[in-house]
């Protein structure tokens, strides 16, 4: 989540009208609150600055989300895409996008949203120049290969995207390289935020302190420890606040939270640790939420090594997957909160389609020695699995490490890391040596998101350095299907070459497993694993 996501999630983690989805809650509403008074949630340190476009991850993502609105998001109860700052986004043939924004909406400094607001964020957050990690985001706008230019040391010939046009305050078109039916559903994502005019001239200090037209403002960042924010008065999107603000909490282990909040020093968990997911209904009662979300957990290779990237080590990352025994984990470590997982596409998300891996994620500890020896053999017959110890994911990347062990007798041991944006920063810097955790989360409710925003050649979350042609070329002939349904279906035709290719092995899909304390009510989690943030109510 991304987590986003929009987003490569710290733990273990929309719809449109498509999609089975919508907000779950255990209840626990209906007293009088104190809509001037804030709540804290558990979080992580972001990995980067606190710039739309360059959070792929949910520590970053999930603060950015509240302080920036865009042209649309997705209402929590429903799934459904509504509009926020857009009134209207209208296109003939799916490849031009005729723009027309709400007036009244301001930046948290009093400045006008305007379509330059949109355009100028978009041409600079697609800069290769600017080096944001969202910016393969916009590469289905007409012009992006001017201003981000492919190749090593390549510099753009432009600083502005050919598809994009400002009519007037109120209107802007946004012209594709070629039709993107589901294109409007990308608009939630984080890195189309707009951006206030101060924001050029000063992005690094930008960065630290944001200056959005969200639901929340920024009031500070103490590092390693909170970000506070508060409510926007000015505020006109469709949700207003019910609580004065949110205090994201930086926690280095899922334990320390979850004690936090059975002792109401946090108010609302991300996930509860595996330690806990045995008795966490029983300690909080009706507090407890289990919920639906569009989330998987993989485990992904380093394939820029070579050790990784010879024509027979698919064969070696079949065997690995077949040595995982999913059912006994999901079962026993994990308690029964994750079920099994047969795809690279999140349950419940539209174009999911079970069983596309076939047997490689069916256990079978003789098939996957044969595999793995065909294969060549795992270099140095050793493993390591990195992953950040601040998530709750050091009982099954050890469970996962104990089956490959006694199914194939290689060496596999976890290799954690302290927090996530320690973790994200040695997988997005290539640190790392064999294998990773990695955790999607929803940014839109379509399998395109699980599939071309992380397996597609030069993707923004392709951190495995996977490239394959045919994957790509049905990919693209998916994007230019003549509709959503039709993407949908020809994304599973691209999904079924990852089956072959193993960049990444599935493992297991997502719920929401949280809880919040005596001092909140209202509590709902939607299916991109995050509560209805401005529906929070603080009990007073």
């Amino acid at each position: 989540m991304p987590a986003a996501r929009m987003r490569w999630a710290v733990v273990g983690a929309t719809s449109v009208a498509l999609v089975a989805t919508g907000c779950s809650s255990s209840g626990g509403g209906g007293g009088p609150s104190n809509s001037s008074a804030t709540f804290s949630y558990q979080s992580s340190e972001p990995q980067n600055p606190l710039q739309p476009a360059n959070a792929n991850e949910v520590g970053g993502g999930r603060i950015l989300q509240n302080l920036f609105k865009g042209l649309i998001d997705y209402d929590p109860n429903s799934g459904e895409m509504r509009n926020q700052v857009a009134e209207n986004i209208a296109s003939s043939d799916a490849q031009t996008f005729n723009v027309t924004l709400k007036s009244g909406w301001t930046f948290h400094d009093g400045t006008p949203v305007t379509a330059s607001s949109f355009v100028n964020a978009w041409n600079w957050a697609a800069n290769t120049k600017n080096n944001q990690i969202n910016s393969s985001w916009f590469s289905d706008i007409e012009g992006y290969n001017d201003v981000h230019p492919s190749g090593a040391g390549a510099t753009p010939t432009k600083d502005t995207m050919s598809g994009l046009t400002v009519t007037d305050d109120t209107h802007f078109t946004i012209k594709l390289t070629s039709k993107v039916a589901y294109f409007p559903m990308k608009l939630g994502y984080i890195a189309f935020s707009p951006l206030p005019e101060g924001f050029f001239k000063d992005p690094d200090g930008y960065g630290q302190k944001p200056v959005g037209n969200g639901p929340y403002q920024f009031v500070s960042w103490d590092h390693n420890s909170q970000v506070v924010t508060k409510t926007y008065p000015n505020y006109q999107g469709v949700d207003k606040p019910k609580n004065g603000g949110v205090v994201f909490k930086m926690y280095t282990t899922a334990e320390a939270a979850y004690a936090d909040l059975q002792s109401n020093n946090l108010d609302v968990m991300d996930q509860v640790p595996p330690s806990a997911l045995a008795n966490y209904k029983n300690d909080l009662g009706d507090r407890a939420i289990d919920a639906p979300q569009g989330a998987i957990q993989n485990v992904g290779f380093t394939l820029y090594q070579p050790e990784w990237s010879g024509p027979n080590t698919a064969k070696v990352r079949q065997g690995l997957s077949m040595a995982i025994d999913r059912d006994t984990i999901t079962k026993t470590v994990l308690q029964g909160s994750r079920s099994p997982a047969s795809a690279w596409t999140a349950e419940g998300v539209d174009g999911y389609k079970a069983g596309t891996c076939g047997d490689f994620c069916t256990f079978n500890a003789d098939k996957a020695k044969q595999l793995i020896t065909e294969g060549g053999g795992v270099p140095g017959n050793s493993l390591k699995i990195t992953y950040n110890a601040d998530g709750g994911h050091k009982e099954w990347v050890d469970a996962v490490c104990n089956s490959i062990r006694q199914a194939t007798g290689v060496n596999c041991v976890g290799d954690p890391k302290t927090d996530f944006k320690t973790a994200r920063a040695a997988i997005t810097g290539h640190q790392i040596n064999g294998m990773f955790r990695t955790g999607w989360v929803q940014d839109y409710p379509l399998n395109a998101n699980f599939l071309a925003d992380v397996y597609k050649t030069g993707a923004a979350s392709n951190d495995f350095g996977y490239s394959s042609p045919q994957f790509d070329q049905l990919a693209n002939q998916a994007d230019q299907a003549a509709s959503v349904q039709d993407s949908a279906t020809g994304y599973q035709k691209a999904e079924a070459v990852l089956a072959q290719d193993m960049p990444a092995i599935p493992l297991w899909y997502y719920r929401t497993n949280s809880g919040y304390s005596t001092k909140v009510q209202n509590v709902k989690f939607d299916s991109f694993g995050n509560p209805a943030w401005t529906q929070v109510e603080v009990k007073g």
